[in-house]
């Protein structure tokens, strides 16, 4: 979890990125060549004409904590140009934040995963949008003592996932690790108890690249051994980590980061050993497939410095608001994460959205529906 002064400068540091974001999207308004619609030396999308001083009222979402960190930081940097709008983020995991809005319980949901297509006609407002916004890896964070350096491959860790391997000089763990002195510590696994995109991700992640080696099946919720244990939301599950000798379990980069923990670098694709980056991360998004719907997935992605475990995220709404008061006020939150917001992403631990992405989703909000 990140400590009050580091998020107190970082809140600073969001408010001046707005600032010379904003500034340097004047500028390059400046150098629009009519007609074209090309510009000058553009890095983002302008988004969709919003007059945010205009905006005021509540939202509320709820959803995924994976994305947490930048939605909070993203919230209080468009305060810089929205002071009448408050936007409450009240987190509880990806699952929490789709019923919630299939329950129009939230104006707006968080999300790792995508909403199963069973379960779509269940939305009391009718279709929804996904808009992509940040990405980061998925750490497998662990506590070793004398252990700072650790590979893993997919059928590894599988097998430590599902209890089949028990202690930390397991012969499988020694064989990714042979110059590594591994002690026979018993191994505690944590992973989430709630409904969680972060769960989604990783258990997609070892249903494709450990093949037969995973039988858990992948989901928000699967059913762990008995002998593991749960923590609420990715900093309850690094809280487990940085609490138990032996201990491993997956977590997001930024609150793995901000608990300082150590995490293992896994076997991509292409059969390299890869630690949990922005660079790696990006790499694997720029690799995916993205869907008409703006969904995609990085996981086990190719090329040589893709990081495996790099999960997606969105904020999904309906596709049409009736109140024009919140209807606005979503809109013009989401135009901004996918704006000036995707200028915070790194500060925080995230990597922002390639371009083409950035504009596919700007598209698609203008389409959004309000009143």
């Amino acid at each position: 979890m990140r400590s009050p002064s580091r998020r107190l400068a970082l809140t600073a540091t969001a408010v001046a990125a707005v600032l010379l974001f904003s500034a340097a999207c004047s500028k390059k308004a400046d150098t629009t060549e009519t007609g074209t619609g090309s510009t000058t030396g553009a890095t983002a999308p302008q988004g969709v004409s919003i007059d945010y001083s205009t905006l005021s009222g509540t939202i509320n979402g709820s959803g995924s904590t994976f994305q947490k960190a930048f939605d909070e930081e993203a919230i209080t940097a468009m305060k810089a140009k929205a002071p009448g709008v408050i936007n409450n983020y009240a987190g509880g995991g990806s699952g929490k934040g789709k019923q919630d809005l299939a329950d129009q319980v939230v104006d707006w949901a968080g999300t790792d995963s995508t909403v199963k297509p069973e379960e779509l006609g269940k939305y009391k407002g009718g279709a929804i949008f996904y808009f992509p916004t940040v990405a980061a890896p998925i750490t497998v964070s662990y506590n070793l003592s004398g252990v700072n350096s650790l590979n893993l491959s997919a059928p590894t860790l599988a097998k430590i996932f599902e209890g089949k391997i028990k202690t930390w000089d397991d012969a499988a763990i020694k064989a990714d690790n042979p110059s590594v002195n591994l002690p026979s510590t018993a191994i505690t696994v944590a992973h989430r108890s709630d409904g969680s995109g972060t769960t989604s991700n990783f258990t997609k992640y070892l249903k494709t690249a450990a093949g037969p080696d995973w039988t858990l099946d992948a989901g928000d919720t699967v059913q762990w051994p008995a002998d593991t244990q749960a923590g609420n939301g990715n900093n309850g599950v690094a809280q487990i980590v940085k609490s138990t000798a032996g201990a491993i379990g997956y977590v997001d980069f930024s609150d793995a980061k901000g608990a300082g923990l150590v995490f293992a670098a896994i076997k991509n694709k292409a059969g390299k050993f890869v630690a949990p980056t922005l660079a790696g991360a990006s790499a694997a998004v720029a690799s995916a497939d993205v869907k008409d719907d703006l969904t995609y997935s990085p996981l086990d992605a190719a090329g040589d410095d893709a990081y495996p475990i790099t999960a997606p995220t969105w904020i999904i709404t309906y596709q049409k608001i009736p109140d024009a008061t919140k209807g606005n006020d979503v809109k013009g939150w989401i135009n901004f994460a996918l704006t000036e917001g995707q200028a915070l992403a790194p500060a925080v631990d995230f990597a922002a959205l390639p371009q083409s992405m950035q504009q596919k989703a700007v598209a698609q909000l203008a389409k959004l529906q309000v009143g």
